[in-house]
């Protein structure tokens, strides 16, 4: 079992349009509301590969109740902790004559110290029982910034590898949990580690505490500074569509990594692969099987 957490958990609201006017009317051509976050549509993107997962996250308010309603019936077995805080939307506009998507993520509810302490006692005993976990996303008002340190800490003394995908300060402080992989994208490892090439800032990552990191450049593929060495994972072609949950389509096919033994090049052409399937999509959270199929072949490591 793969257990995702997502402490900032939102109701994703996705609108489709031809071309946004900035100064008129816009009318939706489509329109997605799903459960989201990052480790959602990380544990989404396993569960479509046939891995048993369990979300967490802290909920609350209507939304809450909308977020937990849906991934019930997506099918995906959670376990949410209660807040007194009403639970984030996010807005992605999508525009479908062209490539460019907006995002406008709110920033999320109040955590109480009482709240989190409660998430915390819950998710070591979920934890102990892991294959891997993932943890991924922005943290809501009231979180401690090292929250995910501590809570990689808490899987790495019981032997459970532990993937982080976040930004900012959250990211600068978890390699002091040991996890097993960092996945920044190459904006947030300059943020995290300014100056030096992106090779240079996955090294002081790894110095820091973290196992490997593994950065996401798009659609110039990955870097991967690992103990086993450094790796290149080129992509054949750009694919086109909405680039919003490609990272976490990545981030799954890592968290296989973790659970299926297996060579880093592997790992790395597969996350590379769901990756670009993730842009044919959609809506985040979702893959494309062709084109997953089509490029998975032809990804170069070196």
């Amino acid at each position: 079992m793969i257990l995702t957490v997502t402490l900032n958990l939102a109701l994703d609201v996705t609108y489709q349009v031809p071309r946004v006017d900035w100064d008129g009317v816009n009318r939706v051509g489509g329109v997605h509301r799903r459960a989201g976050g990052k480790g959602v549509n990380v544990a989404r993107v396993l569960a479509a590969l046939g891995q048993e997962v369990i979300v967490m996250g802290l909920a609350g308010g209507p939304t809450g109740r909308a977020i937990e309603a849906d991934l019930r019936a997506a099918g995906l077995e959670c376990a949410l902790c209660g807040i007194a805080g009403d639970s984030r939307t996010t807005l992605a506009v999508s525009e479908t004559a062209g490539p460019r998507t907006a995002l406008f993520n709110e920033p999320g509810p109040e955590v109480t110290p009482a709240e989190l302490a409660d998430f915390i006692r819950r998710y070591t005993a979920l934890a102990a029982i892991a294959d891997a976990v993932v943890i991924a996303g922005s943290l809501p008002r009231g979180v401690p910034i090292d929250a995910y340190a501590t809570l990689t800490a808490i899987a790495a003394e019981r032997d459970v590898p532990a993937i982080v995908d976040a930004d900012g300060e959250p990211l600068r402080h978890a390699p002091k949990g040991r996890p097993a992989v960092v996945k920044p994208n190459a904006a947030e490892l300059a943020r995290a580690v300014p100056g030096g090439t992106l090779a240079d800032g996955a090294r002081a990552l790894r110095e820091r505490g973290a196992e490997s990191v593994v950065v996401s450049m798009g659609s110039d593929g990955l870097l991967a500074v690992t103990g086993e060495g450094t790796f290149r994972a080129r992509m054949p072609y750009t694919v086109a569509g909405n680039p919003t949950g490609a990272g976490d389509s990545l981030v799954a096919g890592l968290a296989l990594g973790l659970v299926r033994p297996e060579p880093w090049p592997d790992r790395l052409r597969r996350a590379a692969a769901l990756g670009a399937a993730a842009v044919a999509a959609p809506v985040a959270g979702e893959f494309d099987q062709d084109v997953y199929t089509a490029v998975h072949p032809l990804i170069v490591i070196t």
